[in-house]
């Protein structure tokens, strides 16, 4: 009995001992990197994925934290609805990471929020521009892009203000980003006193643009504004050229929507004043120009800009207080970061970037500056 006790015995001590070993196994493994979470709309939109790991790629080569490499946990929200729900549930408990990014639309961005609300975990927006994201009042909620009010305001300054127009319209679609991009813009003219667009649905098909050009005609409209995703731009300017429209054309940050592995088509976007990211126009914009096309193959567009920018807020915010989520969404409000490649990123109350938004216009394919 003695002998079999003593086996025993020995048996339970070595089951201590592996279960030790494999804990602080465990703990090392999970010590070994900080995870940021990156969520796309799809697995071949690569153009934040793309962004996003340059921005680890040169924080690691500067030593990552304290010796500690930082690493990219990338998913995607595309399914059935309510994946980016799940997606963010994965990222936060099955992956631990210490925050999440998200290069979303603002139907998938809300889901995001709506986890990091009930998780306490930083959720950074470097695409959506939907207002509504931030009046959740979401204190770890923030957003290192213009958003629509922004945009309208500096469209609003430049078509109504500074070119003495009165008589615009507006062509955008009947998605959801694009409507909340309208709905504030039409909010926006009316609290600065100017007077508020005419509004034209355009249809996919394309058929109901006749109907459109007649009554921009018909009604004297003096400037176009479209909202929409770069397909619609690309089948809607062509139409333009056809009607010979002589209405000087604007655009939103929607319309450089370029969430795939391609360098941006400034062509067919020539004469077209835009909301400009800024990373064109800088010496560090171009550095990243360079680097960028020199490791991925192809011309960065404003969505890997973003990415880049807000993957390095991230990391500058961990570099400062550690990766306790906590710390970070106390350090995130009061962050002051100058080596954006889109600007100097600085956040409001309810976490939307505090910006200058300019403005751009193609000319000859390039993109050009307006002061």
């Amino acid at each position: 009995m003695r002998g079999s006790f003593k086996v025993q015995i020995m048996i339970q001590l070595r089951l201590i001992f592996l279960i030790g070993l494999l804990m602080a196994f465990t703990v090392s493994k999970q010590g070994e990197t900080i995870k940021i979470g990156l969520l796309i709309p799809d697995k071949e939109a690569l153009a934040a994925k793309h962004g996003a790991e340059l921005a680890i790629r040169k924080a690691n080569r500067k030593g990552g934290y304290s010796g500690l490499p930082f690493q990219l946990v990338v998913r995607s929200t595309e399914g059935p609805w309510g994946t980016g729900s799940k997606e963010s549930v994965s990222l936060v408990f099955d992956d631990e990471v210490v925050a999440i990014m998200g290069s979303l639309d603002g139907r998938n961005a809300h889901l995001a929020e709506q986890v990091a609300t009930k998780t306490r975990l930083i959720f950074l927006s470097s695409w959506a521009t939907d207002m509504t994201l931030s009046k959740a009042f979401v204190p770890w909620y923030f957003r290192c892009l213009p958003n629509d009010k922004q945009q309208a305001i500096s469209l609003i300054q430049e078509i109504y203000i500074k070119r003495k127009i009165k008589n615009v319209a507006i062509i955008g679609t009947d998605n959801y980003d694009s409507r909340n991009a309208v709905n504030t813009f039409i909010k926006v003219t009316k609290s600065m006193n100017v007077t508020p667009p005419e509004q034209f649905l355009y249809k996919v098909s394309g058929r109901n643009f006749q109907e459109i050009f007649t009554e921009i005609e018909k009604n004297g409209i003096e400037a176009i504004l479209l909202f929409g995703k770069p397909a619609f731009a690309s089948e809607i300017i062509p139409l333009f050229q056809q009607y010979n429209t002589k209405q000087p054309v604007f655009g939103s940050l929607s319309i450089l929507d370029d969430q795939k592995a391609s360098s941006p088509d400034w062509s067919i976007l020539e004469d077209i004043i835009m909301i400009s990211s800024g990373q064109w126009f800088t010496e560090k914009g171009i550095a990243f120009q360079k680097e960028f096309q020199k490791v991925y193959g192809y011309q960065p567009g404003p969505v890997a800009a973003y990415a880049f920018d807000g993957i390095n807020v991230i990391i500058e915010v961990i570099k400062n207080t550690g990766p306790d989520r906590d710390k970070i969404i106390d350090a995130f409000s009061k962050i002051d970061y100058k080596a954006g490649i889109t600007g100097e990123i600085q956040f409001d109350k309810n976490g939307n970037r505090i910006c200058k938004v300019g403005l751009m216009i193609i000319n000859d394919g390039n993109p050009l500056v307006i002061d």
